[in-house]
């Protein structure tokens, strides 16, 4: 020990070998890529054997706390503390809309009949628990008016707060609500009208058949089975159907090329680039509603990308090597069989950004093989990410990270735990008073049945994607580097069409919207009623259902999202037919007889029937 002791003394009295020069080009790496610079006394710390350690034990507290990030919570709840304590007035504010308000609840409690601002308003939180005309019977009218002003005084106390940092703001907003849901009057069996109106009506079966369905859908979660009915949709008979081969895998995909349905098709193809968070079939659900069947029927020669459904041993797999061995390795395998045409390239969510930072590579080598873009619900400017966000800071990406470290990938169930989150009253509370308490089931769908079928994300590549894209940036920032050279969205010269939908909390349309701002190139934008998925799933004919459509020129000034909102009429029905004659107005002239089934002159000859194998792994 004393030996080390005076090893370590006589080190730090030696002089230190002069720095070598940075180079000239260097470019200075990010904050959390720098590695620890110690002194020479610790040049014999294992630095490798501490990180591990580190990650082993961020690891740990994911498990424990379902991948939330208690550090994040810790410092959202901070920031409100102390802000709110060096606030006086707010503090003020709060007392006396806390003193008005039980003033006018016990007004209420004294007088249920008579109208409240709650009623007059509608409820604040804008859900649907409380429209039952059962809310307004005594006593089910005070709990619901008692909930409702505690619920609008926690979102009076954690918003606004002089000097709060806004993320922050939104973290406690968000996690006050999720425990005041917990507690609402519409989860309690003796609260919710309803259900007590159930109970009576059948003796209290409901709570038998509740019981019933709880235990059947823990056994089916503890045997990682799907929920019950997904059975009836089917992989390649019910759902994926739509006639095709496989004409090309590698290790991360399978490309699908359809079988023509129409005697003539168009020259140039579609190539579908769908998100790696879902399986490719929710733009092949059943016949009635498939995009991809409608696209066919129109006259394309359509291709579609299968994600391979990865494992811990792809852990390394990065987010270049998505758009390597995805959309670079698809383009070149669409370009053999149908050669000397240029393609229409769709991409769909998170396949939508990648095949943005693809084409615009492609631009940056001279690439022009793109005739057009098209973009479903995804976003290529992270500034205003929506209710995501919540999830996504350093914090909780460094935790994330040293779970999916550990286990090599993200979980689904991890995905859908933060998307069930964001919407809680719809996916979480009311499924449970509907399945559990008025003891009855929701009936299967193919949409739903295609949802319970989720994948796994490397941890390469979403660590990429979340400090790359999500955290910094750098794609709409002119400051991500593909083979060695920045790529720049300002380059992609063909038409784009974009499409947001109004219920999106995965990407918000406005946030979708941004794409006007980065390009240079005529944007065709349309907004449709619906959701994340519902609102892509449109097809002609689907009821209720309208978009609004505006197209702006390379040259024409660009309205504001809300300034489009107003300006751009709503229309009935599917934006599918509008969208398919875009692509007819931006392909060649004329049809010509479709293409062969794959190239096997080229290397690419037909390897199976659709929808492949890798759509099939769980």
């Amino acid at each position: 020990m004393a030996e080390t002791v005076l090893k370590l003394v006589s080190d730090t009295n030696a002089p230190a070998p002069a720095p070598l020069p940075a180079p000239a080009s260097a470019v200075p790496a990010p904050a959390h890529e720098i590695p620890l610079q110690l002194p020479a006394a610790c040049g014999d710390v294992d630095h490798e054997g501490l990180r591990l350690f580190d990650r082993r034990v961020g690891a740990a507290i994911a498990e424990m706390t379902g991948g939330l990030s208690p550090a994040a919570l810790a410092l959202a709840y901070t920031d409100w503390a102390l802000h709110l304590a060096s606030a006086p007035g707010k503090r003020t504010e709060l007392a006396l809309k806390a003193m008005f308000g039980a003033r006018e609840f016990a007004a209420h409690m004294l007088n249920p009949a008579a109208p409240t601002a709650f009623e007059a308003e509608g409820p604040v939180t804008g859900d649907e628990r409380f429209r039952n005309p059962g809310w307004s019977r005594w006593p089910y009218s005070i709990w619901r008016e008692g909930f409702l002003r505690t619920q609008q005084w926690w979102h009076e106390a954690t918003c606004n707060v002089p000097g709060m940092a806004p993320h922050h703001a939104d973290v406690v907003s968000f996690t006050a609500r999720q425990l005041l849901d917990m507690a609402s009057p519409a989860n309690l069996p003796f609260a919710n009208p309803e259900v007590v109106q159930k109970s009576v009506a059948s003796g209290g079966a409901n709570y038998v058949a509740g019981a019933k369905n709880l235990m059947e859908d823990l056994a089916r979660k503890r045997a990682h089975k799907p929920p019950l009915g997904a059975e009836a949709f089917k992989v390649g008979r019910d759902v994926a159907a739509t006639p095709g081969k496989v004409v090309y895998r590698n290790r991360l995909v399978e490309l699908i090329q359809y079988s023509p349905a129409t005697p003539g098709v168009y020259r140039e193809p579609v190539l579908i680039v769908p998100a790696w968070i879902m399986k490719y079939y929710i733009l092949d659900l059943s016949p009635h509603n498939s995009l991809i069947r409608y696209l066919v029927g129109q006259g394309h020669t359509v291709f579609a990308i299968s994600w391979r459904n990865v494992t811990a041993e792809d852990r390394d797999l990065c987010f270049e090597d998505y758009r390597h061995l995805g959309v670079a390795a698809a383009l070149d395998v669409v370009s053999a069989v149908v050669p000397g045409e240029k393609i229409h390239a769709v991409g769909y969510c998170l396949g939508g950004t990648l095949l943005t930072v693809a084409a615009a590579a492609m631009a940056d080598a001279g690439d022009a093989r793109l005739a057009s873009m098209t973009l479903f619900a995804a976003q290529t400017d992270f500034t205003e990410p929506g209710e995501l966000e919540l999830f996504i800071d350093h914090s909780q990406v460094s935790l994330l990270e040293d779970m999916m470290w550990d286990r090599g990938y993200l979980d689904s169930s991890q995905m859908a735990g933060a998307f069930q989150l964001l919407k809680s009253n719809d996916l979480v509370w009311s499924r449970m008073v509907h399945d559990y308490l008025m003891g009855e089931r929701y009936p299967m769908n193919d949409l739903m049945a295609w949802n319970a079928d989720a994948t796994r994300m490397p941890y390469k590549m979403h660590s990429d994607y979340l400090r790359k894209l999500f955290l910094d940036n750098d794609l709409a920032s002119g400051r991500y580097v593909v083979n060695g050279h920045p790529i720049a969205i300002q380059d992609i010269r063909v038409p784009i069409f974009t499409v947001g939908t109004e219920r999106d909390h995965i990407a918000p349309w406005r946030s979708v919207y941004k794409i006007h701002y980065l390009t240079d190139t005529d944007v065709t934008f349309v907004l449709t009623s619906g959701g994340h998925n519902a609102g892509i799933v449109s097809e002609p004919g689907h009821p209720h259902r309208q978009f609004r459509l505006r197209e702006k020129g390379a040259m024409d000034s660009c309205l504001g999202p809300n300034e489009w909102f107003a300006a751009t009429p709503a229309q009935p029905g599917s934006w599918w037919p509008a969208w398919q004659g875009w692509l007819a107005q931006r392909s060649s002239q004329g049809l010509v007889s479709p293409p062969p089934m794959g190239a096997p002159g080229a290397g690419y000859p037909p390897l199976e029937d659709a929808p492949g194998t890798y759509v099939l792994q769980a």
